[in-house]
């Protein structure tokens, strides 16, 4: 990465973030919501660490990563609360299970939790390293072939079959919306992943709480929020457009 690329316009990211904190604080009264009850996080990927350093300096403290290697090196610079740190890292990608390793050492939340035997792995680390992981069922509201996460007619048998597990707790549903010129579009999305959370008939586990909805990304954080949101994945919005080289089919910020 070049001495360019790691420069960081504090006064412009500040001035991003605070638009931001703006719309959704305007979200929340026009749905009779506290901010206090959603969660901005701001999603990192592909940029270095001197921008995460920016963002907190600005008050930022959640910050999500994509992938599993940016995870582990900004980390080692920013510890999260888990690791004794004062920031809070989201693993919001699709996982590979012989990553669930470094996910257990490094995330503070998980949110793309989407299959039994990536449930199983993550298990048997998090057993090893003697923590209990927080983690999001990913469930797939848009239909897309090109989207992870589970049918939403499977979503509160899959939530049953997690109360067996001891160091995982299921705290909540994330989403990705479709693609959409217009928010308003994917309104019926947001609502959907809410109706699947109030209806589910929770077991008597400590494991399976449910109170959290990730969803909401650049494009349409406050129609999000006006749904129910807890945490907002926000990127661009904040830190400006990535490379082109580090698109994927699957973004998350």
């Amino acid at each position: 990465m070049t001495e360019m690329e790691t420069q960081v316009d504090v006064r412009t990211l500040a001035e991003r973030l605070a638009a931001v904190r703006a719309r959704i604080e305007a979200a929340c009264r026009r749905s009779g919501r506290s901010p206090e009850e959603v969660t901005l996080i701001g999603v990192t990927k592909t940029f270095p660490v001197e921008v995460v350093e920016a963002a907190f300096s600005e008050g930022l403290r959640d910050f999500g990563e994509n992938k599993v290697q940016e995870l582990v090196a900004k980390a080692g610079r920013m510890p999260g609360r888990h690791e004794g740190g004062a920031v809070r890292w989201h693993m919001i990608g699709h996982l590979q299970r012989n990553k669930a390793k470094e996910v257990v050492a490094h995330a503070d939340l998980f949110h793309a939790l989407d299959r039994l035997r990536l449930a199983e792995a993550l298990e048997r680390r998090a057993e090893a390293a003697g923590r209990v992981l927080p983690c999001l069922v990913q469930v797939n509201v848009s239909g897309e072939a090109t989207k992870f996460g589970l049918e939403p007619d499977v979503v509160h048998p899959f939530l049953d079959e997690m109360a067996r597990f001891e160091h995982l707790r299921i705290e909540g549903l994330m989403t990705l919306a479709a693609p959409a010129d217009h928010p308003e579009d994917v309104r019926p999305q947001f609502r959907l992943l809410r109706r699947i959370m109030e209806t589910y008939d929770a077991p008597a586990h400590p494991t399976v709480r449910l109170r959290a909805l990730s969803m909401g990304m650049s494009g349409d954080f406050e129609v999000a929020v006006e749904e129910g949101a807890t945490h907002v994945r926000v990127g661009s919005a904040i830190f400006g457009p990535r490379r082109a080289a580090a698109a994927s089919r699957d973004h998350r910020g």
